[in-house]
């Protein structure tokens, strides 16, 4: 990442030795949030050695320097002083940039290993869909028994290569149901999730969790769980249980109205938002106009149209 020349107005010219106003402007400014960042205890800077340690971490499993660089959004030299151990300490918004640094699978080397969570999420979402796996591994171009190890998490790493290949499989299949009840029946016995329940940009991230109703982490959630038979969450089944914590003090008869309302809330929502967001489309509104118009993001409006496919009587 090439850094550009300061410009009048920045703090950087006035540091190379400019005294024009608006240089000047930008240091005081500057030095002003400075000041009161540490009355209020805000220290810029921070200890390099958890960000320095990151760094050699990505370059042992085969990142260049520049691809941590861009990744982190600062300069390759920066990257390579901190891998040598030159800083003792470094900028707090740069050492948490550094920290969050995981390229993508798309831009890994090919041999690199990686975390195989995002695969596994994969393959195990096109078995929930109706795949098999044997179908999954013709469109991978690999062995089933490759990826019934992996499937099995008998792997925790794998190479980016393979990755790269399952995760091209997945956004080909992933729209289009397969033909297997046996497949759907052994997912559904193992709690995997679907597809609609992962986000692209988030199935990679080990951290995630999956969202199989659109709702999950509210009580809603729970109950768009429990009504359509769909494996419980643990953050529905967490909110579930802070609801009812929250509404024990009512009186009975009160509990149970707010109980039933609470579950009249979630009967039908996933299906109204999809049939109202094709009839939108219709009527020639497009994916972000449409969600935007029902109030959901665009995310969720995916997931719904996937959970709730349009019959041909419908169409």
């Amino acid at each position: 990442m090439n850094r550009t020349e300061p410009q009048h107005g920045e703090r950087r010219c006035y540091l190379r030795g400019c005294r024009r106003p608006e240089c000047r402007n930008a240091h005081y400014r500057y030095m002003s949030r400075y000041r009161l960042d540490r009355e209020r205890g805000q220290h810029r800077r921070t200890d390099a050695t958890a960000a320095a340690e990151h760094v050699r971490q990505l370059a042992a499993e085969g990142w260049s320097h520049r691809q941590i660089a861009n990744a982190a959004q600062c300069s390759e030299r920066l990257i390579a002083s901190l891998a040598q151990g030159t800083y003792a300490s470094t900028r707090a918004d740069l050492a948490a940039r550094i920290l969050a640094a995981q390229p993508r699978i798309a831009l890994v080397p090919p041999t690199t290993y990686v975390d195989a969570t995002g695969t596994i999420r994969r393959i195990r979402a096109l078995i929930t869909a109706g795949h098999t796996l044997q179908a999954v591994a013709a469109a991978v171009g690999t062995h089933k028994t490759t990826l019934g190890r992996i499937v099995n998490h008998e792997h925790d790493r794998l190479t980016a290569r393979l990755a790269q290949s399952v995760a091209k499989a997945y956004s080909r299949l992933s729209n289009t149901p397969g033909d297997c009840a046996r497949a759907r029946m052994r997912a559904a016995r193992l709690g995997w999730a679907p597809p609609a329940a992962w986000d692209d940009d988030t199935i990679d991230d080990p951290a995630a969790v999956a969202d199989w109703t659109g709702a999950c982490g509210s009580d809603r959630g729970w109950w768009m769980h429990t009504l359509q038979k769909l494996p419980m969450c643990e953050p529905c089944q967490a909110a579930h249980e802070e609801w009812k914590s929250q509404h024990r003090g009512l009186p009975s008869g009160e509990f149970q109205v707010a109980l039933m309302a609470s579950r009249a809330s979630a009967s039908s929502r996933g299906a109204d938002i999809a049939t109202d967001a094709r009839e939108l489309m219709r009527l020639g509104c497009d994916y972000e106009q449409a969600a935007a118009r029902l109030g959901v993001t665009r995310q969720h409006l995916h997931q719904e149209l996937k959970r709730h496919p349009e019959t041909a009587a419908a169409a």
